[in-house]
């Protein structure tokens, strides 16, 4: 499995946890328009697979019209498929909200995940965040000077008037006045700011009333109309009720408990806590309210509290005025039960996107996007698995990558815990092979001291299709002047004289191997027509009926006087012929025979000999035959669809039929696709057939309609 694929289920689960992506994340937006003539200035931003921030950002930039460059692409190192988007901020205040930006890159989407749009921006300040789930921190702000070359900020004071008493507290109320000059710059005071207490900030109009009893802290900043931002400064004040006076009152604190209500007063999946504070005696002003939830240790109340976990809860809550006054701790209790109502499970689907070739397999990569409804308590949770991997959360869309077929498992559940029925997507991944084979030849047979080969010379061409993986399809080859000939065994030349002979290879996606060439000579002479002799000898742990007890190795030799042994071959159990180098170790219980031959330099093959032996296993005896009554078909068929497989005892009578049990009672047709999945496994595992006859058996179980509905009446 790819690198790719492992760090997108690990991202998965990191980001965004048990939240369905929305679906303008999991696709590629349509990139903005673009304008014909190019900007006078590039801004670029770059993502990976970091959901915090941005790899990179630009800080400042110049007033006018912009490029904008936005890459979350493999080449700035996101190889997961995680989408992230860059938009501007057209409503907090204090920022530029002329520009409109919301562009969605993904490395697998239609631009490979590099998209541009042209802008024009005012001098001031610009902020940028992404809008996807779970990304929240990834965000940040840029400065855009004037063209006119002010780089200076500008100044703003504060003022606070009002009544004062003897301890410079004002009296009932306070008056907030800012101003601000541009004189240095020249751009001008484009706005003015202030932030009072806790607040946001807000646009300076006019000098603000503060009547609230209690401290106060006022921060004030200006920005000119070339983009700079005055240091920002603070004053801080109290305001008192009339006359002063020290205040020896606690506030007071009550909570109260809100939300959806079943028949015994427990709240329904959620609870609201909500806690307020008032000092309206002593006249200081609340200074903190704080809560704490059963055992956790106290925190500041700043807003209502949800509590989601199921169970009986105890909140607590206080408050302490600014004259430190502190209330007394109030506490109520609750109980948060689940949904009992919602007994409908949500429903989920699955869509498979990428490149297809004319078979509809997909090439290179295939991605699987998984949504899920549920119309009742909400959608808490949708996991995936991919062929026997685990069960994983997902989040993005998952890109396989793995050659061959594959299977992908989806369910969801809601809030109230129902679990939908597990859904499958069948598909084939191939590679693109743009890679050609490769090809050798060599010439033998008997030489001469001058090194031409008496009598003939015997030419054999061979290739592999290693890197490209579509395997080779034809090897051809060209004696001189002849046109060019399918190669498919060795080739005997014996007319005297110089030769050369060319030879070429194509694989299965079209590429042809460079052309390579052999240059020779054959003169008349005293040939070499015997062929060699050839012996074998098998060996192993063998029992009083000479059977071999759990393997035998083969063991295979040659002997030519003449031009000497060129090659050796055998096959075993009517196997193709297959060059022999060293001992052959068969360890399959049962009778096998082979044959063996051997060839000299001179081209001449020995008799084809033969030899049988019976491999039994060491262990317990046999037990009695399982299946009795076993399907004993000729091949594999599972419905009306026929594997090619044939149908063979798997070594305890049952035969491979009887262990797929079509006709069992399968409850869907995924459950019975798993169960084939299963059983062939071990069936590779144990010997009995090979991976791919594994592969056409599953296909098979996958193209029935074996435990769908409509086999089932």
């Amino acid at each position: 499995m790819s690198r790719r694929f492992i760090a997108a289920l690990g991202a998965a689960v990191a980001v965004l946890g048990l939240v369905a992506l929305p679906a303008s994340a999991s696709r590629a937006a349509e990139p903005p328009p673009v304008t014909a003539a190019a900007a006078a200035q590039t801004l670029t931003w770059t993502a990976d697979e970091n959901q915090n921030a941005y790899t990179s950002a630009p800080t400042t930039a110049v007033a006018g019209e912009t490029t904008i460059i936005f890459e979350n692409s493999e080449a700035t190192g996101n190889e997961v498929g995680m989408s992230h988007t860059l938009t501007f901020d057209t409503s907090t205040p204090g920022y530029n909200h002329d520009v409109s930006l919301n562009i969605t890159a993904n490395p697998f989407d239609a631009n490979n995940g590099r998209h541009e749009a042209t802008v024009t921006l005012a001098p001031g300040k610009y902020r940028y965040f992404c809008t996807v789930p779970g990304h929240s921190t990834m965000a940040g702000e840029f400065t855009v000077e004037g063209g006119g070359g002010d780089t200076t900020a500008p100044t703003v004071t504060a003022t606070i008037t009002g009544t004062q008493d003897t301890n410079g507290n004002y009296v009932d109320q306070a008056t907030i006045n800012l101003a601000a000059t541009d004189n240095t710059g020249g751009s001008g005071v484009a706005s003015t700011e202030y932030k009072l207490d806790s607040g946001a900030w807000t646009p300076y109009t006019a000098p603000v009333a503060v009547s609230a009893v209690g401290a106060h802290t006022v921060a004030y900043r200006a920005t000119d109309v070339a983009g700079n931002v005055s240091t920002e400064g603070s004053k801080t004040f109290t305001v008192v009720e009339g006359g002063g006076g020290e205040d020896t009152t606690p506030p007071t604190v009550d909570a109260t408990v809100t939300g959806n209500q079943d028949g015994d007063g427990n709240f329904v999946e959620s609870a609201t806590v909500t806690v307020t504070a008032t000092d309206n005696e002593g006249g200081s002003g609340v200074a903190t309210t704080e809560y704490k939830l059963d055992d956790a240790a106290w925190a500041p109340y700043t807003q209502p509290v949800l509590v989601s976990v199921l169970g009986a809860h105890t909140v607590a809550y206080r408050a302490t005025d600014e004259a430190g006054n502190a209330s007394t701790e109030g506490s109520k209790q609750f109980t948060v039960v689940a949904d009992s109502s919602d007994t409908t499970a949500p429903t989920v689907d699955a869509e498979v996107s990428g490149t297809q070739d004319d078979e509809g397999n997909y090439v290179d990569v295939a991605t699987v996007t998984v949504s899920a409804q549920d119309a009742e308590s909400g959608v808490a949770s949708v996991e995936y698995k991919v062929d026997d991997g685990a069960w994983t959360a997902y989040s993005t869309p998952v890109a396989v990558n793995t050659p061959g077929m594959h299977m992908v498992g989806y369910r969801a559940t809601d809030v109230a815990g129902n679990v939908s029925e597990e859904g499958m997507a069948h598909f084939t991944v191939v590679t693109q092979d743009t890679t050609a084979p490769e090809v050798t030849g060599q010439v033998v047979g008997q030489q001469d001291e001058n090194g031409a080969y008496i009598g003939s010379a015997m030419v054999t061409v061979s290739a592999t299709d290693n890197e490209g993986g579509s395997g080779v399809a034809s090897v051809e080859y060209k004696l001189d002047d002849a046109e060019w000939a399918p190669y498919t065994e060795a080739v005997q030349v014996s007319a005297a004289g110089e030769h050369t002979v060319l030879f070429r290879a194509t694989d299965g996606a079209g590429n042809v191997s460079t052309e390579g060439s052999e240059t020779f000579t054959v003169v008349a002479g005293e040939v070499d027509e015997t062929p060699p002799s050839v012996s074998a000898v098998v060996s192993g742990t063998q029992n009083s009926s000479w059977q071999f007890l759990d393997a035998a190795n083969i063991g295979i030799s040659a002997l030519d006087t003449g031009s000497g042994v060129g090659s050796v071959e055998y096959k075993l159990d009517g196997g193709a012929w297959t060059e022999y180098s060293e001992p052959v170790v068969v360890n399959t219980a049962g009778t096998h025979n082979f044959a063996y031959r051997a060839t000299d330099l001179a081209g001449n093959t020995s008799a084809e000999l033969t030899g049988s032996f019976t491999i039994v296993e060491s262990g317990p005896a046999p037990g009695p035959d399982v299946c009795p009554d076993s399907d004993v078909r000729d091949t594999v068929i599972i419905g009306d669809i026929d594997s090619q497989v044939a149908n063979i005892d798997t070594g305890n009578g049952c035969t491979i039929n009887d262990v797929i049990d079509e006709d069992g009672q399968w409850n869907t047709h995924n459950q019975f696709v798993r169960h084939v999945k299963a059983v062939t496994r071990e069936l590779v595992q144990n010997g009995v057939i090979t991976g791919a006859l594994r592969d056409r058996i599953v296909t098979a179980a996958v193209n029935s309609t074996v435990g769908t509905p409509t086999s089932r009446v």
